[in-house]
């Protein structure tokens, strides 16, 4: 298989499977010899990222996603991506031990969001994600670098965004009327302009309810369209 790319592990099972949907779905294919080569890394033993962030645990759920990247990078993966967030925090350290590229999901987000919502016009932008994605600002120097303002929300609100990741998607459930309420505080409440989806559980029920009308970055569809433009350049360009 030439020019297959890896999905890492470090996600839901859950969120995994929605990101392989939306990847899928954004292929466009029309049949089964246009859906891209790839191989996905459903890690699901990955220690909860956010309790080693938090000092909640010790257990390091870095060995675990490096052996994902050194798996991949033996079979050959021409590029890797890891739809987790949070799991980003040890994204420098992974790409330190491979010379296969890994994308980088809050980079391709907050690139995304330059050109569909720039800050001169959406400066400020809420922050929806894991406790332990806030707490390594994953998305919060990219976000500066590029005029943002990321609005984290506060610890009541923040608990509602971990009911919906956790409480809900996390098992099984996905409840449209919370999500939408979040969402509405972070733009009437907050303020904010448009609102980040940082979290691939969140991405997931934006997967069941999309809300195009509503100013959502979602990380996890960034992802795919990142992921979909790449393999087909590599594709494109072992056919000639």
């Amino acid at each position: 298989m030439r020019n297959f790319f890896a999905v890492l592990g470090g996600m839901g099972t859950m969120a995994t499977e929605s990101f392989v949907r939306v990847l899928d779905k954004e292929t466009h294919a029309t049949r089964d010899q246009e859906f891209l080569d790839y191989v996905v890394f459903n890690h699901a033993t990955v220690p909860d990222r956010t309790d080693f962030i938090l000092g909640r645990s010790t257990n390091d759920p870095y060995p675990y996603l490096a052996e994902d990247v050194d798996q991949a990078t033996r079979m050959g993966a021409s590029f890797m991506v890891m739809a987790c967030n949070t799991a980003h925090l040890v994204l420098p350290r992974l790409q330190d031990r491979t010379t296969v590229p890994i994308l980088n999901m809050p980079q391709e987000t907050i690139d995304w969001a330059v050109e569909h919502f720039p800050s001169s016009t959406h400066p400020r932008m809420g922050y929806m994600g894991t406790e332990g994605s806030r707490h390594a600002a994953i998305y919060h120097s990219p976000a500066s670098k590029a005029g943002y303002d990321l609005v984290d929300p506060d610890q009541a609100l923040q608990d509602k965004v971990n009911a919906l990741i956790y409480q809900d998607v996390k098992e099984g459930r996905f409840d449209r009327d919370r999500y939408l309420a979040v969402v509405q505080e972070f733009l009437e409440h907050y303020h904010c302009d448009t609102v980040l989806l940082g979290c691939t559980e969140l991405s997931a029920l934006n997967e069941v309810y999309p809300m195009p009308d509503l100013p959502i970055v979602d990380s996890q569809a960034i992802l795919a369209l990142s992921t979909v433009r790449r393999a087909k350049e590599l594709r494109a360009e072992s056919s000639h």
